[in-house]
């Protein structure tokens, strides 16, 4: 794992949050939405880079050929996912350090889109009025969410205040009806402060508020193998397209697309393909 750079390029893409050590049935997988976000940002072409904490041992192989700056960290964030006969029951096991500005190279300050993927409150807030000259994406996950004693996650709403610090300066905003556990009134809340605001909702698709409008826009249907990884897929293939076409409608309409080819596979090899990449671009529309 890379902690330092011998030489720091330009970038593109910027993403801040917690690479994760998820728990399986099948033993520990990397995960996290810096890790889905990353890769789906450079297959589309992006230049990318990550910051992080971590343990100095954590190896993210997946991760080869982007840089990463990870501040050494006690633990690295680490996730379990206990599914049972009412559904899934999630653990925080152990946390990694805080993110903050001073962690971020200068040159990486400049990237035109900045992704904040916080996945458990990890993103300091001098972070969140850091880049005003960039495209500023977040996805919400990590501040809808706190835990008990045992580590047990549970769906924490954001107050008035916290909405509005947070969102104030970010250019858009995704999360998903999970997220908020279908609390209609704090989407409306939360769509009340946000310039733009997507709901994803697996495998209905996705609806976006923006200038007063709201949207929805329906995945063609896929045989779902695993929809792990899908929303952060949406969310960074969403942030690059808003940014190359500055066309909210045009960027929910190409993510969701793209997005559903990510169920099809398991884990990170969701990422999207060129192919996908390729019939995504593409609008089909039928004559009536």
């Amino acid at each position: 794992m890379q902690n330092y750079l011998t030489t720091v390029e330009p970038i593109d893409y910027l993403i801040i949050g917690h690479v994760t050590q998820d728990l399986t049935p099948d033993g520990p997988v990397l995960g996290g939405t810096v890790s889905y976000a990353s890769l789906t940002a450079r297959a589309l072409g992006m230049r990318v880079g990550i910051v992080t904490a971590c343990r100095e041992d954590f190896q993210m192989p997946e991760l080869e050929g982007i840089p990463v700056i990870a501040a050494p960290s006690e633990n690295t964030t680490t996730f379990e996912n206990i599914y049972t006969p009412n559904g899934r029951v999630q653990y925080l096991r152990n946390q990694a350090a805080k993110l903050t500005l001073e962690m971020i190279p200068p040159l990486w300050r400049k990237a035109p889109v900045v992704h904040l993927g916080a996945l458990d409150w990890e993103i300091g807030e001098d972070l969140l009025s850091a880049f005003p000259n960039a495209l500023v994406g977040l996805t919400l996950q990590g501040w809808l969410r706190d835990w008990d004693h045992t580590g047990r996650v549970r769906f924490r709403p954001l107050k008035e205040k916290e909405a509005t610090n947070l969102l104030q300066n970010a250019s858009a905003a995704v999360l998903s009806i999970e997220d908020v556990q279908g609390d209609e009134s704090m989407i409306e809340e939360l769509h009340s402060v946000a310039r733009i605001l997507v709901v994803t909702e697996g495998a209905a698709g996705a609806r976006l508020y923006w200038n007063g409008d709201g949207r929805r826009f329906r995945p063609p249907y896929r045989e779902e193998v695993d929809p792990t990884g899908a929303g952060d897929i949406f969310a960074a293939a969403f942030f690059c397209r808003l940014y190359a076409t500055n066309d909210p409608w045009e960027a929910a309409r190409f993510a969701t697309k793209l997005a559903s080819f990510s169920v099809l596979r398991r884990g990170l090899q969701g990422v999207p393909t060129p192919d996908e990449i390729k019939e995504s671009l593409f609008e089909v529309i039928e004559k009536v």
